[in-house]
């Protein structure tokens, strides 16, 4: 959706800039028309209109080409915007040197399923070495030598690691393996955009990335992101308790007393801190332990809890 506003306004701009250029000529056209006529009279009372159209058509000059140093700007700044449908033409990407990909049939989600675990099965390995690369470099030639990983499987495989490595709380390893997720959905999406095998464009990719300016790099940043953001989102989902709290902000908002049993995992510990506490603030806490999963007392407990 960024991606798509940013073309929008990029579009309205190279509208507007192209429209007061046009403007600009009409103008000193008209401009230079008039003065040929008076210098055809060669009248004395035309001098000092023809002097006041010398001056306007000076102005009018200047003007154009602060006009067409604006549009030669844009122009430097298409070349380096992020692909999509409608800018990929423009970049110099021509279809014909792409194995065009074949139609393909619309596969069941056991079919889906049934691919992907038997490309997980059988490169794994190779998946995972892929994900802690960083370099754009070292990304290109591993996957020019296994070509077989540029997939949607892949991406797949990868999107699910990083769930779980935010599980495990692994952030800074989930934040590496995202970068490379993204790398790998944007091959794709080129790939989609063009009508061709991924492993046709993927170098395509790499070396557009790699000469890219600011906005484009921005637009990749923005992109992992808002996925690392996803990944959280997800992540947060899969700790909520049975009654729908997360144990982790349960945890922080616990009394220092309480949150040491649960950090020394000290039932004993527990059960008397509870009973130095107010009743009804006791109750509280517990309740959102217990909510949030963070406690699951056992039919033991819950009678000493009553």
């Amino acid at each position: 959706q960024a991606r798509v506003e940013r073309m929008e306004q990029f579009q309205k701009e190279k509208e507007e800039l192209d429209k007061g250029c046009r403007e600009c000529k009409r103008k000193l056209a008209e401009c230079q028309k008039k003065m040929k006529e008076l210098e055809v009279t060669d009248q004395e009372s035309g001098k000092g209109e023809l002097e006041r159209l010398q001056a306007e058509a000076q102005q009018l000059k200047n003007e154009e080409k602060s006009w067409e140093n604006k549009l030669e700007e844009l122009r430097k700044k298409e070349k380096n915007m992020p692909w999509n449908v409608d800018t990929l033409s423009k970049d110099g990407f021509s279809k014909s040197v792409f194995n065009v990909k074949p139609e393909e049939k619309e596969e069941t989600e056991e079919q889906k399923e049934k691919k992907h675990k038997t490309f997980v099965e059988r490169n794994e390995k190779q998946i995972k070495h892929f994900g802690m690369l960083r370099r754009w470099d070292d990304s290109q030639k591993y996957l020019s030598d296994n070509p077989h990983l540029v997939c949607e499987e892949t991406a797949n495989y990868l999107v699910i690691w990083c769930i779980d490595l935010e599980v495990e709380e692994k952030h800074a390893l989930m934040e590496q393996v995202a970068h490379q997720t993204i790398v790998m959905q944007f091959i794709l999406e080129l790939a989609k955009s063009l009508k061709v095998d991924p492993r046709a464009c993927f170098r395509q990719f790499f070396t557009k990335i790699k000469t890219a300016d600011q906005q484009y790099m921005e637009g990749f940043n923005d992109e992992l992101e808002a996925f690392k953001e996803r990944v959280r989102g997800r992540e947060r989902q899969k700790r909520l308790g049975p009654g729908g709290l997360d144990p982790v902000e349960v945890y922080e908002s616990l009394p220092p007393e309480l949150q040491k049993c649960f950090d020394v995992k000290d039932v004993q510990m527990l059960q008397d801190t509870i009973s130095k506490m107010d009743p009804t603030e006791a109750k509280y806490h517990m309740q959102r332990c217990i909510d949030s999963g963070l406690w699951v007392p056992n039919a033991k407990t819950a009678e000493g809890a009553e």
